[in-house]
C-alpha cells in the first residue's frame, strides 16, 4: 500500500519501491482496500530487499516492526527509517477469531491505508526533517 500511495500522490518527486524481507505476493484485502480509494496496485508485485542490493537507495523506509528489526544493513550513504504501522493481515486475523465479519476485517485495512496515506502526503520533506 505504500509503494501504491507513494507512486499515486508522489511519483513525481519520489521514486518508490516495495520490497520486503520475505516475498507473499499481492493480498488481495490491500488490493481492494487500495481500489476503493482510487489507487490500483494490481501491477505491483511482492519483491525481496535482496533484489534492491545493486540499486544506489538514499532512503529505506520501514513500515512495520518485523521488517525494522530484521532489516539488512544498508551502505553508510543510505539512511534507513522506521515509520511503524500496525499489520493489516495480523489485525484481521485477530478479530476474525473474535468472530469479526468480512466487512469488519475489511476495515482493518482501510485504517492502515488511509494512514500510510497520510504518511505519504508529508513526504519527500519530513524525510530531509528526519521524521
Amino acid at each position: 500500500m505504500a509503494e501504491g500511495w507513494t507512486r499515486h500522490l508522489k511519483g513525481d518527486v519520489v521514486d518508490a519501491y516495495s520490497a520486503g524481507i520475505e516475498t507473499h505476493g499481492l493480498n488481495p484485502h490491500a488490493v481492494k482496500a487500495m481500489a476503493e480509494a482510487g489507487v490500483d496496485i494490481t501491477s505491483q508485485r511482492s519483491e525481496n530487499i535482496k533484489e534492491f542490493a545493486a540499486h544506489d537507495l538514499d532512503v529505506v523506509v520501514t513500515v512495520c516492526g518485523h521488517a525494522h528489526e530484521t532489516c539488512p544493513v544498508f551502505p553508510a550513504d543510505c539512511r534507513v527509517v522506521h515509520v511503524g504501522f500496525e499489520d493489516p493481515p495480523e489485525m484481521a486475523r485477530e478479530i476474525a477469531e473474535g468472530g469479526a465479519s468480512e466487512e469488519e476485517q475489511m476495515n482493518c485495512y482501510r485504517k492502515v491505508r488511509d494512514e500510510i496515506k497520510a504518511f505519504v502526503q508529508t513526504l519527500p520533506g519530513c524525510l530531509k526533517q528526519g521524521i
